[in-house]
C-alpha cells in the first residue's frame, strides 16, 4: 500500500532582484546532525476528506505557527525517496524565521528505551536563494526550485 499523500507550500520572495524561498529543517533525533540534503519544504499528510491546499496551508501554520493569508498556487508533485507523493503548492510572502513556532511530536526515544520524548516537527526555517536551497534541499524536493523558477520566468 503506497504512503498517503502530502502536501506542503514552498514560500518565496524576492530580494535585491534575486528570489529566496522558505525552507525548513525537521526536528527530532533523525535529523539532528543533518545539514545539506535536509532542508524542505512545510509539508504533511493529507487528511481523509480534505483537499491538497487545504492540507497545505494546515501544514505551514502546524509547522511555523504562520497562517498565511494568501492563496497557494500549485507549482508540481514529487515523490519522494521513500515512495511519499507529495504535491506542493508556492505562494509569495514572507516570514520571520525567528518566530517559527512548531507543534510537537513524541516518539520512544532512545528507540526501545521505553520512555517517550516530544520534538518539534520543525527544528528551524531559513530563507535561501535558489542556488543555496539547491544545495540544502532533500534531492526529492529539488524539482520544486526548477518549477517555481519556470513559473517565474512565465509570469514575467
Amino acid at each position: 500500500m503506497p504512503p498517503p499523500p502530502s502536501a506542503g507550500i514552498l514560500l518565496f520572495r524576492q530580494r535585491a532582484g534575486a528570489t529566496e524561498v522558505l525552507l525548513i529543517k525537521p526536528g527530532g533525533p533523525f535529523w539532528r546532525n543533518k545539514d545539506a540534503g535536509a532542508w524542505m519544504i512545510p509539508k504533511g499528510m493529507v487528511e481523509p476528506g480534505e483537499r491538497p491546499a487545504e492540507a497545505a496551508l494546515r501544514e505551514f501554520e502546524e509547522e511555523t505557527g504562520t497562517r498565511l493569508a494568501i492563496v497557494p498556487f500549485p507549482l508540481a508533485t514529487v515523490r519522494q525517496a521513500g515512495g511519499k507523493m507529495v504535491e506542493a503548492f508556492a505562494a509569495e510572502g514572507d516570514l520571520d524565521v525567528d518566530r517559527i513556532s512548531s507543534i510537537e511530536f513524541e516518539i520512544e526515544w532512545p528507540p526501545r528505551s521505553g520512555r517517550q520524548q516530544r520534538f518539534p516537527e520543525v527544528e528551524a526555517a531559513r530563507w535561501m536563494a535558489l542556488d543555496e536551497a539547491r544545495a540544502m534541499m532533500l534531492p526529492s524536493q529539488l524539482p520544486l526550485l526548477n518549477a517555481l523558477e519556470v513559473k517565474l520566468k512565465a509570469d514575467h
